[in-house]
């Protein structure tokens, strides 16, 4: 079965973790000291929110699989939906190792599709998501690479 997943930047972990422990009526399934999740059934969501120097608002979305048949059947949807993917294979990313691929919406909004495996004792450098775009073309949370800055026009 299928969970969507939010993963939202956010300047105060623990104010937000207040927040959003009372909207959705539950405590967090994972809290790291730069980083929380909730694993949601009602609604089926992975919600995750990090304080890893991206100015606040929406990181990315993804949808998350439990089997590898199914995480197969999610990657011929994104070959389906068309653009470019990025196969990031094997990985750890949000204190979690996961098989993943990158895809952006029409709208330059990233998505990653992924089964996670196990559990990882740190975040994730990113280093092997260096190809992969994020939302506004702005570094991502969730171990994707810092974008380089644009030469100024003075």
């Amino acid at each position: 079965m299928k969970r969507l997943h939010v993963h939202v930047s956010v300047e105060d972990l623990s104010r937000s973790i207040g927040f959003y422990s009372a909207l959705f009526a539950s405590e967090p399934s994972v809290v790291k000291s730069d980083y929380a999740k909730w694993m949601l059934e009602d609604p089926r969501v992975n919600f995750a929110i990090s304080t890893r120097g991206r100015a606040p608002g929406l990181d990315h979305l993804g949808i998350q699989v439990e089997t590898g048949d199914e995480l197969q059947e999610v990657y011929a949807r994104l070959r389906q939906a068309g653009g470019a993917i990025i196969e990031q294979g094997q990985t750890a990313c949000c204190y979690a190792k996961s098989e993943k691929s990158w895809i952006d919406d029409p709208a330059g909004i990233s998505w990653d599709t992924f089964h996670t495996t196990g559990e990882s004792t740190d975040y994730g450098d990113g280093s092997g998501e260096n190809l992969a775009r994020v939302a506004h073309e702005q570094p991502s949370a969730c171990c994707a690479p810092q974008a380089a800055a644009k030469p100024s026009q003075a």
